[in-house]
């Protein structure tokens, strides 16, 4: 029995099917969302500069999985959704977002169709409650099933320049994966195991999403390693990927996105569907748009060592016109930078400072994202 299995049937929290992996390694581990997950094998750094130059391992497996099929499928995550689903093309993904009535997020999430009639919708671990009790909410009346697969499911990641090399060497039965399109999916098997093998990330680079039955997880993570160490290879915690994202101007839920902010705020308009389809939850609020005072995301850029962090203040010369969302020393870069919320009327400010710990620490505004890898 796994570890997923014994909390599936015992009723305690569920763990990632990778738990006694991570141990073995030498993880320091950290409660998140519920989940025991790797925060660090060894160095910060060192882990984000393996994904930028070379290759990172990720366990995902805290991600929420939720299978949702039926004939009425496309038709109800057009509804239940801000972007048009049923657009979309077989082993296709696409981003999009699940509002409240009152235009605030509940979730950013990640759609895949996998069947005519077959959509796996991934959202944030912190969110899986929230979002399937959102979604079964809404499905009334549309001919579609709704099922949680999360703890059932395993998720890891291969992200880096040498993320393709790594996953074709692991004797995935599947389509040539080189011609996979960003964002697309393609089935496999595994080792005798169904394998959705998408190519997404959340890190700025290339690399492979692989999704699998949670008893075979850990076989495909050794199959990862050893594929590995041909190309340096680094097992990578939570960590590096919340800096790896932030350099890639990725908003993270509970940061940049919440229930108090509308799509527009934070530039995300373009992933609501206004003018390509129907009805859907939100709508309204979404075409009456923020109120003029509500608060706009920026990306700040400073000299020095001092980094901004999350709920630092930021100045406008002497007065207080919003926060650091997210903010690090940007390992790649080498300068500090922060996403922040401010008033819409300084957005465009060239007189920023962030208040870190009392000093004034002037900051430039930069257009996301802060770092992009060449094509």
């Amino acid at each position: 029995m796994t570890a997923t299995d014994a909390t599936a049937t015992g009723g305690g929290a569920p763990t990632t099917p990778l738990l006694a992996v991570h141990e073995a390694a030498g993880a320091q581990l950290i409660d998140f969302a519920g989940w025991q997950m790797p925060v660090r094998y060894g160095s910060d750094l060192a882990e984000h500069e393996a994904v930028r130059e070379r290759a990172g391992l990720f366990d995902l497996s805290h991600m929420a999985e939720l299978r949702v099929s039926g004939a009425g499928a496309a038709e109800f995550l057009d509804f239940a959704l801000a972007g048009r689903l049923s657009a979309i093309e077989l082993w296709q993904a696409k981003y999009s977002l699940l509002l409240a009535e009152h235009g605030g997020i509940i979730d950013d999430l990640i759609v895949y169709r996998t069947g005519e009639t077959d959509y796996l919708v991934v959202a944030n671990a912190s969110n899986r409650h929230a979002a399937l009790d959102a979604l079964t909410a809404r499905i009334a009346g549309f001919d579609a099933q709704i099922v949680d697969e999360t703890e059932q499911t395993g998720l890891v990641a291969v992200q880096g320049p040498a993320a393709l090399a790594i996953v074709s060497a692991i004797g995935l039965e599947s389509e040539p994966l080189e011609p996979l399109r960003y964002y697309r999916a393609l089935p496999g098997i595994f080792e005798g195991e169904d394998v959705l093998i998408a190519r997404t990330g959340y890190t700025g680079e290339d690399g492979f999403e692989l999704y699998i039955a949670a008893h075979a997880a850990e076989d495909l993570w050794r199959a990862l390693v050893l594929a590995g160490e041909a190309h340096g290879l680094t097992l990578c915690g939570l960590a590096a990927r919340d800096t790896l994202r932030l350099e890639a101007g990725m908003p993270l839920y509970g940061n940049e996105l919440s229930l108090d902010v509308l799509p527009a705020q934070v530039g995300l308009g373009r992933v609501v569907a206004l003018k390509t389809k129907g009805d859907f939850v939100g709508r309204a609020a979404i075409e009456a748009g923020p109120a003029d005072e509500a608060p706009v995301l920026i990306g700040l850029t400073a000299d020095g060592r001092r980094a901004p962090r999350a709920g630092y203040p930021v100045l406008d010369g002497d007065r207080v016109v919003g926060a650091v969302t997210s903010g690090a020393l940007a390992p790649t870069l080498g300068h500090p930078i922060a996403m922040a919320m401010v008033e819409p009327g300084s957005a465009t400010s060239e007189s920023l400072t962030v208040d870190v710990r009392g000093t004034q620490l002037p900051a430039r505004l930069t257009q996301l994202p802060f770092y992009k890898r060449e094509a």
